[in-house]
């Protein structure tokens, strides 16, 4: 499977009341997940608290993902570190994984590397592998920009680097790089709140936060915007736009990972330095989940047990 256009999950990663990795829900959110018709998967994003994984957790964490997609959706597995050797490393350890079919990577966190460094830092983890190579601007949390001449110089100089996850915010600076990126450059929003902005300039669609609650609103919002129903995706955008802020008002996944608990999809368990909402946004996300007809919990697909 190749990279294509439609909306993704950034997924959580679910752990129990011990801090230890919960298998069996993530197994059967990402089971949820397809079975919504979502279009690919993504373990060990941002929204995974990846940072507090270990590197075998973060491989296993993978592993569990891409044996819950069985071949049905591609798998995009995060690798990010702010010391080059370990991202190349890592990237190598994730692309030898059946049914990784791309591989996210972030700019490096901490240094704030210029543009030639962080040049030199993508093209090292993509000359490292034979799969497809997804690039991740985040600067609010990496500290650093990735500019889009750097972009489309790492495109026109790897043969694998052939998307980017924007996350800046910045629909001016994404739409720059949508008009001047060579056509096969395939650019995500990584925001759900410019979305809609962003498939209409040009891009691919959408790496998603939201749709780890809300997978196949969030897959037919994208799906209606990439085939110009735009009425039918401002519809959903105006629905479900409350949501997609109400994520962020701490920061992710904590909202998002307490929805799902009130959903049944996990329970809410964090690893520090990450802790749950505070009582003053649980009681927002609740009312607002219930306003929007989230919390009555939707039938689990059969025989997605893991047997461990």
């Amino acid at each position: 499977m190749d990279l294509q256009n439609g909306c993704g999950t950034a997924l959580v990663t679910p752990f129990q009341q011990d801090g230890s990795l919960d298998e069996q829900a993530l197994y059967s959110l990402a089971r949820w997940q397809v079975e919504s018709g979502i279009g690919w998967l993504v373990a060990c994003g941002t929204t995974a608290e990846t940072p507090a994984l270990s590197d075998e957790e973060s491989l296993q964490v993978i592993r569990i993902v891409t044996e819950a997609a069985a071949g049905r959706v591609p798998v995009w597995a995060g690798c990010s570190h702010n010391a080059t050797r370990v991202a190349v490393e890592r990237a190598r350890q994730a692309a030898a994984i059946p049914g990784v079919t791309a591989i996210l990577t972030a700019s490096p966190y901490y240094n704030k590397p210029t543009q030639q460094g962080q040049y030199e830092h993508f093209k090292a983890i993509a000359d490292a592998i034979d799969v497809p190579v997804v690039l991740y601007n985040v600067p609010g949390r990496t500290g650093v920009n990735l500019e889009p001449a750097t972009v489309i110089r790492l495109v026109e100089t790897t043969w694998n680097i052939r998307a980017i996850k924007e996350s800046s915010g910045n629909l001016p600076q994404i739409t720059e790089l949508i008009t001047q990126a060579p056509r096969e450059l395939m650019i995500y929003s990584g925001d759900d709140n410019i979305a809609l902005g962003v498939i209409a300039a040009g891009g691919a669609g959408l790496v998603s936060v939201a749709s780890n609650e809300i997978p196949a609103e969030m897959t037919e919002m994208v799906r209606a915007a990439l085939t110009n129903e735009w009425s039918l995706a401002r519809r959903i955008n105006r629905k479900y736009y409350r949501l997609m802020l109400a994520n962020f008002w701490e920061t992710n996944p904590g909202p998002v990972k307490a929805v799902l608990a009130m959903m049944g999809k996990i329970g809410e368990n964090y690893r520090l330095p990450m802790v749950p909402v505070s009582s003053a946004t649980r009681s927002r996300l609740e009312r607002m989940a219930g306003e929007l007809g989230m919390l009555v919990h939707a039938p689990q697909p059969e025989g997605d047990m893991r047997l461990f």
